[in-house]
């Protein structure tokens, strides 16, 4: 079991510091960080860096960064604000052209990166600026609201309860008692599978361990959201998404073309692998969830603002750095980015409520980012040493 624990300790590090940060702003803050309505706020205010986190941890694993998905995000917003607010078209014809929007703006970064061969750190950059100009000009300076009540629902909206609980949502415990089953029954397959073919499994105990901690979790959410206003519409997009992009990632052809460019790129194309095209795509892909960003963050404020998105970059690349990916590429998960988010958000979420200042709380979330790259170059090096004493032997 130690063994185990050891192999797998960036994994269960990353658990372990979310579950000690949880705590101690529990403590710091009074209790106020997970009373129901907070957890609400909390996962409102942040889904924007949730959404950025999957997109730039699959950028870094190839080894690069993109820094406009900020400037995308407030462009995104500004697009849909113009033409659903100024114009007066359709919610949904605003939401597909600044979805639209973002996807040229990523393919726009990876042409010139991917197949031109410009630094990413100079084309992104670029875009960051030229982005963040045109969202200054067709707002001209001005904030663009307020949206209609079917757009804001996107973001600030809640799952109907069906059930029609009165003083507790029904719905949330119906929803969140579902999943803690589908989530038993799959580890229990997946579990199977692995015995069936020799493929090696958790050792009883931990897999009990995960099991209770996991359904406790859920459990913990079916009575903050059930003692609020329910699930918000904004988690259902994020669940989806999470297991989207987690199965992309660990189960297609397209996922391990993605580690294989960031792992060694000169091998993956002697192997056939067509490194410009991968590169291309997840730009493409982290362009399109930087306009989604943009529009959840426009809907939750109601306006399109000329400085939206500002430090969403940030954010992002430090929620993937938090999550366990590397900065030498090749390392990363969509679960990693996850927790990685949650992490920026608490912090940012507990030092509000403490009354920290915003200068102070960057200050604070630099620091932990910090800690997060040198332990993972840390295990790096470990892993490293290990490969070559074994060799050596």
């Amino acid at each position: 079991m130690l063994s185990y624990i050891k192999e797998n300790m960036r994994q269960y590090g990353l658990v372990i510091a979310l579950v000690v940060i949880a705590v101690l702003f529990q403590i710091l803050t009074d209790g106020v960080t997970f009373q129901p309505r907070n957890v609400s706020i909390l996962i409102l205010q942040n889904s924007h860096i949730l959404i950025l986190a999957m997109g730039m941890t699959l950028v870094i694993v190839t080894g690069r960064i993109d820094l406009s998905v900020g400037s995308v995000a407030a462009f995104a917003g500004a697009v849909a604000g113009v033409l659903i607010v100024r114009m007066g078209l359709p919610v949904w014809v605003g939401i597909i052209a600044a979805l639209a929007i973002g996807a040229l703006a990523g393919a726009w970064h990876g042409f010139w990166i991917a197949y031109r061969g410009i630094p990413f750190f100079v084309v992104t950059l670029a875009g960051m600026m030229i982005f963040r100009g045109l969202t200054m000009l067709i707002l001209d300076g001005l904030f663009v609201g307020p949206f209609p009540a079917s757009f804001q629902m996107m973001s600030m909206g809640f799952i109907p309860d069906i059930f029609g609980g009165d003083a507790f949502n029904l719905m949330a415990v119906a929803v969140c008692a579902a999943l803690a089953l589908l989530f038993v029954i799959m580890e229990f397959r997946k579990r199977s599978t692995s015995q069936k073919y020799g493929v090696g499994a958790e050792p009883v105990p931990m897999f009990i361990l995960k099991l209770v901690v996991i359904v406790g979790v859920i459990g913990l959410f079916a009575y903050w959201f059930g003692a609020s206003d329910g699930i918000p519409n904004v988690l259902v997009v994020l669940g989806l998404m999470v297991v989207v992009y987690s199965y992309m990632a660990n189960k297609t052809i397209m996922g391990r073309h993605i580690y294989a460019t960031g792992g060694n790129p000169k091998t993956a194309e002697l192997s056939g692998i067509k490194v410009k095209r991968v590169v291309f795509w997840v730009y493409v892909n982290m362009g399109l969830l930087a306009a989604l960003a943009g529009l959840m963050s426009t809907a939750r404020l109601n306006s399109a603002m000329p400085r939206a998105g500002t430090g969403f970059e940030l954010e992002a690349i430090a929620a993937a750095f938090i999550g366990g990916a590397s900065p030498y590429g090749g390392v990363g998960k969509v679960s990693g980015a996850i927790i990685g988010a949650m992490v920026v958000g608490i912090i940012n979420n507990g030092l509000s409520i403490m009354g920290v200042s915003v200068e102070m709380r960057q200050v604070i979330t630099g620091v932990v980012l910090l800690a997060a790259v040198i332990f993972a170059a840390f295990t790096k090096n470990r892993a490293a040493k290990a490969q070559s004493s074994l060799k050596t032997d």
